[in-house]
């Protein structure tokens, strides 16, 4: 599996829940009251994202 670089945005919200978002991919976003879950699932939701990429789009990641 090759790996990506893509920038994030971490914040808080009122509650203390992480809200992670990838300007990167439109709608590419998540939340969890950990940041070790968010983690995990923004890049779940980031390889959401890459799946609906046509392959040419692909190589600006690498």
């Amino acid at each position: 599996m090759k790996s990506i670089h893509v920038p994030l945005i971490i914040e808080t919200d009122e509650d203390g829940i992480f809200i992670i978002s990838c300007p990167q991919f439109k709608g590419c976003h998540t939340y969890s009251k950990t940041i070790d879950e968010a983690i995990f699932r923004i890049k779940e939701v980031i390889g959401m994202c890459m799946e609906d990429l046509e392959p040419d789009h692909l190589n600006t990641f690498v």
